[in-house]
């Protein structure tokens, strides 16, 4: 997963948007859930039941994301007075637990039909509901793009991440039945286990994505350049240093340190750093910026390793 990119919607609407995409992905997950179960059993083939499992997990990751998203647009209080964002790298850890679980059953589910093959009945229709789950699903993953490129949320990218596992487990089950219909009853249980390892694969992306988080990685590059480059555009700004970013849930937490006049007084300091605050602000409405104002005199300290 890439580093996330300035979000400049209003945190109202935000709040929205993240509230609709969790209500939108339990709903769809359930729906999921009732298709495949009819066609798992119904066919009895270990492909459908791997794309269960995966919606099963889906369900248990958007719910944990509803909650997750609730908690994190709640406000700062007296004990959380950064707020509560670091819920939603917290879910996603979770979400890779249970997405590492499913995984790891549904090989052994998989190697046991392999040394212990089945005939499959009623294809065609598992066919039909997994057709059917391929258009919910992309539907689905449509509408969390849209959300994540205006929330930039860690755990709605993530949920949109099962569901594309979903999406390919889904095409991948069609083709792998459809190859049964032909003759080919080991294809199976052999792509269930391709889909298993793809589904640890994403697992392994939403785990790192979130450890990353809840350790206080910067923003991207580009972000920094940004923020630089707003400062510097104030005429009495001397220099930047020490530009420190980190992000929890829906804020960016800017700290910077600005280079100034040594004469000038403390009140006009303060403005030129309310200043470059309000031209901060409106690139990134999501921030909490952090200004400190330091004499061009003084020599900035030393960058950062790495």
């Amino acid at each position: 997963m890439n580093d996330p990119t300035p979000s400049t919607i209003d945190p109202a609407r935000a709040s929205r948007l993240l509230r609709w995409a969790t209500y939108a992905s339990v709903t769809t997950a359930m729906i999921l859930i009732v298709g495949k179960l009819a066609a798992a059993l119904m066919t009895g083939s270990v492909s459908v039941l791997a794309s269960l499992v995966d919606s099963m997990m889906d369900a248990a990751a958007s719910i944990i994301n509803l909650l997750a998203v609730h908690y994190a647009l709640q406000p700062p209080d007296r004990d959380h007075r950064f707020g509560h964002g670091k819920a939603e790298p917290l879910a996603g850890l979770v979400q890779a637990a249970f997405i590492t679980g499913s995984a790891v059953f549904l090989i052994l589910h998989a190697a046991d039909r392999l040394m212990h093959p089945q005939p499959l009945k009623e294809e065609l229709v598992g066919v039909g509901v997994l057709a059917f789950s391929v258009v919910a699903a992309s539907i689905q993953i449509k509408f969390q793009h849209y959300v994540v490129r205006l929330t930039q949320s860690t755990a709605i990218r993530a949920d949109a991440l099962h569901y594309a596992t979903d999406l390919l487990s889904n095409g991948a089950t069609i083709l792998a039945l459809g190859l049964v219909m032909l003759g080919w009853p080991l294809v199976d249980p052999v792509f269930a286990i391709g889909i298993a390892l793809y589904i640890l694969y994403s697992a392994g992306q939403i785990g790192h994505e979130s450890v990353q988080l809840l350790m206080d990685r910067e923003l991207s590059p580009e972000v920094h350049a940004r923020i630089k480059e707003i400062v510097r555009g104030h005429p009495l700004v001397l220099g930047v240093h020490d530009v420190r970013t980190r992000s929890s849930g829906q804020t960016y937490f800017i700290q910077l340190h600005l280079m100034l006049d040594d004469q000038m007084p403390l009140v006009e300091a303060h403005r030129v750093a309310d200043d470059v605050e309000a031209a901060i602000l409106t690139v990134f409405p999501n921030a909490d910026v952090l200004i400190h104002e330091d004499p061009s005199s003084e020599a900035p300290p030393l960058p950062l390793p790495g």
